[in-house]
C-alpha cells in the first residue's frame, strides 16, 4: 500500500465482459493422423456458420455428403477421441473412436432433447491427395453424423429463441378470445454468431417442431421461405425489418398477412440482439404484402392476463383467500377478495385464481373436496366439484390450475384411484378424466401446472422414489362425430433432469418454468428451466430455506413463494422481502 502521492477518481464500469468468439484453423501439412483428427473436433466448436473450416479436414467426397444440421451431440466434456488400430496402419487408414457421455441433442429442425446414454462415435481416416506435387495427407473420409461438442462450447455458440404459432382449439382451429389469437411458445436454438435474427425467422417459416405440431398451428403456407437469393435480413435505420418471401406466399391475403408478421414480431421479441419495431413482408416480385407494428401486433394477439392484472393471491392464517398488488410496497397489507373464498366460509388449503381473475378453485383443508366460487359480493359456495376418496389428507387433490380456455386442471392422489381430472369451464357436469400417455402404472401425479397457452403441462411426478418434472402436450380432439372433446397428456419429455428431486414448479413465461428441487448430494435451489429440458445461463436466483411452493406471472412480476418465512416474494434486482409471515399457496391468476 503506497503512503504517498496524490488520491485520483476511476469511474467503476459496469459493462459485460466481451463475449469469446473462436476461429477454426486449417489442418497442417503432413499432420498425423491424430492431430486431424484434433483439429476437426476443434473446427466444430468454432463459431463459423456454414463449418467451412472443419469441411477442409474431410476428403472431398465426405466434405460433400457431411451435413452437420442434422444433429448437435452434446458431450459432458466433449468427445475424447481414440485410436483404434496401429498406428503404423498406413494405406488401409486409421480408425478412431468419439466416446462420452450425452447431456442433449438437437435434431434438424434445431430442437432440444434431454438426453444422458453413453456416446460412441466413430471416424476414419484416408490418405489421399490434396495438392498436385506434394505428398498424400491424412483426411477423414467418415466423419459423425452431424456436430459432437462439449456443453460449455454449446452454451457459449448457440441461444434459445421461442418461435410463435397459434393455438389450436378443440375444433381443430386457431383459438381466438374475441378474435385474437393465441400463441404458443416453441424453443429451439440458433448459432449466436450465424446472423440470429435470419435464422430465427427462417425457423419460424419452417414450421413448428414435431413435438408440438399437433397443438399448434402456423399462418404462413407450406413451402414458405425467403426469396431466393436473400442471404441475411437486417432491420433498417427505424427498426422495420423488411422480409421477402418466395412465391409460395405469392396469393396471402392481408389479414392472414398480418397474422404471419406478428408471430415474426413476437419471435424476434425474445431475441436479445433484435430492436425490430415493425415487421414488413414482400411477395416474391418485390410487391409490399403488409406491415405490422408492435402495437397492431399486440391488439391482434390474445393478451397475456397477467399483462393486465398484476394481483398476487394466497391464503392468510384462517384459510382466507387474500390478494394484493404485485407491485405494493413492502409495508402494504393484503385485502380479503370478495366471495365466500374470502370470508372464509371454509378453510381452504390450496388455490387457483381463473386467469379472467372472476373465480377461485380451492383444496379443503383436508384435501378431499374441490370447490369453485366466484369472487363477487353474496357469492355462495355451493357444492364441492368432486370428492377425492383417499384416507390420507397427504393423498388427496393436489392444487389446482386453470387453462386460457377457461378450464379447471387437478390430480386425485387416491392410492386407489389416482387420476388426472378436468373440469370445462369449471363445472362440475363437464368432469373428464384425462388419458396421460407414457406414465407408469405405480406413478403419482403430485402437482398440476397448466401453461398460459393452454397447449402444455408440466406435471410433477413420483415414481422409483423420485419426483421429477414432466412437460406434456395436451391435446383436445373432437373425433369424426364432433363429440364431446377428448383430452389427452400426450409424450410426456423431461425438464430439470438434472434434479433429482423437484418440490415445487410454476410456469414463467412462454416456454421457461421456475423450479425448486436438488441435485444429487446437493441443497434445495431454486432454478429457471426451458421446457424443453435446457437451462437458461446467467439466471441465477437468490437462495432460500425450505421452500414448498413458487409462483411466478408470465411476466417480469415477482417471484412468489411459500418458506420458513411464510409467503415471500422477489422484486427485480432485490433480496426476497417477506409479504405474511403466516400465510400459505402463493399463485397468480392460472
Amino acid at each position: 500500500m503506497p503512503d504517498s502521492g496524490g488520491l485520483q477518481s476511476v469511474e467503476a464500469s459496469q459493462r459485460p465482459d466481451s463475449p469469446v468468439r473462436v476461429f477454426a484453423l486449417p489442418p497442417r501439412d503432413n499432420a498425423g493422423a491424430r492431430a486431424i483428427v484434433d483439429g476437426f473436433l476443434e473446427a466444430l466448436t468454432s463459431d463459423d456458420p456454414s463449418y467451412a473450416m472443419a469441411r477442409k479436414y474431410l476428403t472431398s467426397k465426405a466434405a460433400k455428403n457431411w451435413h452437420p444440421e442434422r444433429e448437435t451431440v452434446v458431450l459432458a466434456d466433449g468427445p475424447s477421441p481414440r485410436p483404434t488400430d496401429r498406428a503404423d496402419a498406413g494405406e488401409d487408414g486409421r480408425n478412431f473412436e468419439l466416446v462420452g457421455t450425452r447431456v442433449a441433442s438437437l435434431d434438424d429442425q434445431q430442437a432440444y432433447q434431454p438426453d444422458d446414454r453413453r456416446y460412441e462415435g466413430h471416424l476414419h481416416l484416408s490418405l489421399v491427395a490434396t495438392a498436385k506435387g506434394k505428398p498424400k495427407q491424412w483426411r477423414i473420409d467418415t466423419p459423425p453424423e452431424g456436430v459432437v461438442l462439449g456443453k460449455t462450447d454449446f452454451q457459449r455458440i448457440y441461444q434459445s429463441v421461442n418461435k410463435y404459432y397459434y393455438a389450436v382449439d378443440s375444433t381443430g382451429t386457431s383459438g381466438d378470445e374475441g378474435g385474437q389469437k393465441r400463441l404458443v411458445a416453441d424453443p429451439v436454438f440458433v448459432r449466436k454468431w450465424a446472423d440470429p435474427l435470419t435464422e430465427t425467422v427462417k425457423e419460424v417459416l419452417a414450421g413448428p417442431t414435431r413435438w408440438l405440431n399437433r397443438v399448434v398451428t402456423t399462418s404462413f403456407p407450406l413451402k414458405a421461405g425467403l426469396r431466393d437469393g436473400t442471404k441475411s435480413l437486417t432491420p433498417d435505420d427505424a427498426n422495420k425489418l423488411t422480409v421477402p418471401l418466395n412465391r409460395s406466399a405469392d396469393a396471402i391475403g392481408s389479414a392472414q398477412c398480418k397474422k404471419m408478421a406478428a408471430q415474426i414480431l413476437y419471435s424476434l421479441r425474445d431475441l436479445a440482439s433484435s430492436s425490430v419495431e415493425e415487421v414488413e413482408l414482400e411477395r416474391s416480385d418485390g410487391r409490399l404484402m403488409c406491415t405490422l407494428a408492435k402495437g397492431a401486433a399486440d391488439a391482434l394477439v390474445a393478451p397475456r392476463y397477467s399483462e393486465a392484472t398484476e394481483y398476487q393471491y394466497f391464503l392468510d392464517d384462517k384459510g382466507r383467500v387474500v390478494r394484493m398488488p404485485a407491485t405494493a410496497g413492502s409495508h402494504e397489507k393484503p385485502e380479503q377478495v370478495a366471495g365466500p373464498m374470502g370470508e372464509g366460509e371454509r378453510r381452504m388449503r390450496s388455490i387457483a385464481v381463473s386467469r379472467d381473475q372472476e373465480r377461485v378453485a380451492a383444496v379443503s383443508g383436508d384435501g378431499r373436496s374441490l370447490y369453485v366460487a366466484s369472487m363477487v359480493t353474496n357469492a355462495s359456495l355451493g357444492d364441492a366439484l368432486a370428492h377425492s376418496g383417499a384416507k390420507a389428507e397427504k393423498d388427496g387433490f393436489t392444487t389446482p390450475s386453470w387453462d386460457a380456455q377457461g378450464d379447471l386442471w387437478v390430480a386425485d392422489r387416491d392410492p386407489k384411484n389416482r387420476r388426472l381430472l378436468v373440469f370445462g369451464q369449471g363445472m362440475a357436469d363437464r368432469m373428464q378424466e384425462v388419458r396421460v400417455d407414457e406414465l407408469g402404472d405405480d406413478a403419482e401425479i403430485e402437482a398440476v401446472k397448466m401453461s398460459g397457452d393452454g397447449a402444455r403441462i408440466a406435471l410433477l411426478v413420483h415414481e422409483d422414489g423420485t419426483t421429477r418434472l414432466r412437460i406434456g402436450r395436451v391435446e383436445r380432439d373432437h373425433g369424426a362425430t364432433g363429440g364431446d372433446v377428448e383430452i389427452s397428456v400426450a409424450d410426456l419429455r423431461p425438464a430439470a433432469p438434472e434434479m433429482e428431486e423437484v418440490t415445487a414448479v410454476s410456469w414463467a413465461g412462454g416456454s421457461r418454468l421456475v423450479v425448486v428441487g436438488r441435485e444429487s448430494g446437493g441443497l434445495q435451489q431454486i432454478r429457471y428451466v426451458q421446457c424443453d429440458g435446457s437451462t437458461p445461463t446467467g439466471q441465477a436466483l437468490p437462495g432460500l430455506t425450505r421452500v414448498s411452493e413458487i409462483a411466478a406471472a408470465d411476466t417480469d412480476l415477482p417471484l412468489l413463494a411459500h418458506s420458513d418465512d411464510g409467503v415471500v416474494r422477489l422484486p427485480a434486482g432485490a433480496a426476497w422481502q417477506s409479504v405474511l409471515k403466516d400465510g400459505t399457496a402463493p399463485v397468480y391468476p392460472g
